[in-house]
């Protein structure tokens, strides 16, 4: 599976939250669910570029939820996916869904790791690093993240209208307030400033 990386207590969150899980595959299914929001975890998406290059009816999809202003909560390679393109290790690249300006080149070494913690607009959340990719992107973070252990470089958060992407895995239950606000929907003028 392409992006099946996440806290199984994430998704016991959300439900605790009042949320209904609707699962799909962005390699084989042709849209997304009927959703007011929409979970990118992290994942290996280098390892299927031709497929999920070749989904154009999906990438299109994703490109429509957030352009409706619906909420996007992706990690890590969730997030890889919605940049313009991602190169795989051997140099092959492909087109992905470009919501975010920028590309994603994989790494033979490691990118970062280890645990980190963030404060959002929303609330401080925990969670943890962990890739073997670097970005190159003119986006301007809101925020960086502070790793628990002293030196350790901090991970940006990336945000376009509802659309949050970042390196790290959010432990959502480190925060259940701070994560109901990420997922959900509320009014264009209260909206955080993207690019």
């Amino acid at each position: 599976m392409a992006f099946a990386f996440l806290y199984r207590a994430n998704l016991d969150l959300l439900r605790m939250l009042g949320a209904k899980l609707e699962f799909f595959s962005l390699l084989d299914d042709d849209t997304l669910p009927e959703a007011d929001a929409l979970y990118l975890p992290g994942g290996y998406p280098e390892l299927h570029l031709e497929q999920l290059a070749a989904n154009q009816s999906m990438k299109a999809a994703v490109q429509a939820h957030h352009h409706a202003g619906k909420p996007v909560v992706a990690e890590c390679g969730g997030m890889l996916y919605l940049f313009e393109s991602l190169t795989d290790v051997n140099g092959q690249s492909a087109n992905m869904v470009g919501l975010l300006p920028g590309h994603a080149t994989m790494l033979k070494k490691l990118g970062n790791l280890g645990l980190h913690r963030i404060e959002l607009p929303e609330g401080s959340l925990r969670g943890h690093t962990f890739h073997y990719s670097k970005l190159e992107s003119a986006l301007t973070p809101i925020a960086t993240s502070e790793g628990a252990r002293p030196g350790r470089r901090g991970e940006p958060v990336f945000r376009d209208k509802r659309l949050h992407a970042t390196y790290l895995h959010l432990y959502f239950p480190s925060n259940p307030t701070a994560t109901a606000q990420l997922f959900a929907p509320r009014p264009e003028e209260n909206q955080y400033p993207g690019r």
